[in-house]
């Protein structure tokens, strides 16, 4: 069995920042890519941001600049280091771990931690 467990989310004022973790253990034999997707209030769960087991990033147009995902792979977990929060980031996240070569493909969710951005 796999657990995935995400911290860090809160609310916070727009141009204030926030660092999610996630946390990955249990029988898992590798891990590749992993990565975080968000789901705002009526609207379809997006991705935000990924990383791969050799450290290449992808991220969202929305959070592209603002944002940054690392990993450590001894622990496998992964954070994300969101700055300059607007409103519009107001979600729910989601972390997403996977063992095949894309974040896209079957793989383990954690339960969300919600982040809320005031204006």
């Amino acid at each position: 069995q796999v657990q995935v467990v995400e911290s860090g989310g809160g609310l916070v004022q727009a141009g204030g920042s926030l660092r999610l973790s996630c946390a990955a253990s249990g029988s898992i034999f590798s891990i590749n890519t992993m990565g975080w997707y968000r789901q705002g209030p009526g609207k379809e769960r997006e991705l935000v941001a990924t990383i791969s087991s050799s450290g290449s990033t992808s991220y969202a147009d929305s959070v592209k600049g603002r944002s940054t995902i690392s990993r450590d792979n001894a622990k496998k977990m992964v954070l994300l280091q969101m700055n300059s929060l607007k409103p519009e980031d107001t979600a729910v996240y989601y972390c997403k771990v996977v063992s095949g070569p894309t974040i896209r493909g079957p793989g383990y969710w954690g339960q969300g931690t919600q982040v809320t951005v005031s204006s």
